[in-house]
């Protein structure tokens, strides 16, 4: 008897370290992505989970950053960037799988204040005079020397010659979506962000539209890392469906490619 019960608990301990097969150890996926996609995302994600039922954990933050992450070992899936400069960045580092990269997403930058500020509707154009705009206040946007939505900002305002009056004025803040909070609280005057976080955030108001000519495109690049699971192909596929389109559009982004089924 007691040599039948060791003989069944060898075979059980046998079956603990039979290795599941890949199909249940990928059912997950770690996605880095730019702050300002968070409530888009968020939703694409629910509905991608729902239709296949792998999780998804996605790391939100400023494309630098994440980008500088994913080089130093960071286990992440999937990059979505909020322009191409990190995403080719990622690529030069060799931490991308550079044949999935799709340019996915457009959006737009708007100029931002406080939902009970006094400035409304400014015309933006050639002699823009952000610094009197802002009078004794701040400008909130990223950091202009490596955040996606402060490298725009500052474009922006150096082609409409606004740059050199108003650039003691600005908050530099880590992200999108820190520099929105800073307008939304009333720390800042104002701020320039995407549309599609200024929409987002009931605390401030849309006051002016920067031409779309007058910065370079705002193109959001997605692709899988080099250490990405074979789910990440599955992924990649849902970003572009018709699903995803759907609610992308729903929160103010343009959709680069045509969706597949």
């Amino acid at each position: 008897m007691n040599r039948l019960a060791g003989l069944f608990l060898a075979f059980a301990l046998s079956l603990e370290i039979i290795p599941l097969p890949a199909a249940a150890q990928d059912r997950s996926m770690t996605v880095f992505a730019a702050a300002s996609m968070k409530n888009a995302l968020d939703e694409v994600d629910a509905a991608y989970t729902a239709k296949t039922g792998v999780k998804t954990t996605v790391s939100y933050g400023p494309s630098s950053g994440l980008a500088r992450q994913i080089e130093q070992g960071a286990p992440a899936d999937i990059f979505i960037s909020a322009d191409t400069d990190w995403m080719d960045y990622a690529i030069g580092k060799k931490t991308i799988n550079e044949p999935s990269r799709v340019n996915l997403l457009g959006n737009s930058i708007v100029l931002v204040a406080p939902k009970d500020s006094k400035v409304d509707n400014v015309s933006i154009g050639t002699g823009f005079d952000l610094a009197k705009l802002a009078g004794d206040g701040r400008i909130a946007t990223g950091d202009v020397r490596a955040v996606p939505v402060g490298k725009y900002a500052k474009a922006v305002l150096e082609k409409l010659g606004a740059w050199q009056a108003a650039e003691p004025k600005f908050a530099m803040a880590v992200d999108v979506r820190a520099a929105l909070t800073l307008v939304a609280r009333g720390e800042a005057a104002l701020g320039i962000v995407y549309s599609t976080d200024a929409k987002a955030e009931p605390g401030v108001k849309i006051v002016g539209t920067f031409p779309a000519d007058s910065h370079p495109a705002i193109i959001y690049p997605v692709a899988a890392t080099t250490t990405a699971r074979p789910e990440a192909s599955n992924y990649l596929a849902f970003l572009r469906s018709m699903t995803a389109k759907t609610i992308f559009e729903k929160y103010g982004f343009k959709f680069l490619v045509g969706p597949s089924t």
